[in-house]
């Protein structure tokens, strides 16, 4: 397990359906997508690229992948404001 992985996992932000960094350098993910939500996204790339990047093609794994990106932003926005919630409301910047 790598640091950002234990960091993640520490936090509550990790996910079963990420993929291992094998995986993601494999499928040669760039790496601003490479989260926990790239377990999902590999195979919605290769089903894109099968299918010729037709919109109606997809529909499935788009949408399994883009609700597993807000399930992320919504943990994330939970966890800001747990931590400003700490600070007694002061923002970090």
């Amino acid at each position: 397990m790598t640091v950002a992985e234990s960091v993640k996992s520490a936090v509550g932000l990790s996910s079963s359906t990420a993929a291992s960094s094998q995986e993601m350098s494999d499928a040669r993910l760039p790496l601003q997508y490479r989260d926990s939500c790239a377990g999902l996204l590999i195979p919605l790339n290769r089903c894109r690229q099968q299918e010729y990047y037709l919109p109606w093609k997809c529909e499935d794994e788009r949408h399994s992948y883009e609700k597993c990106q807000y399930e992320e932003f919504k943990k994330r926005v939970a966890k800001m404001e747990e931590l400003r919630a700490a600070k007694g409301g002061a923002r970090s910047n």
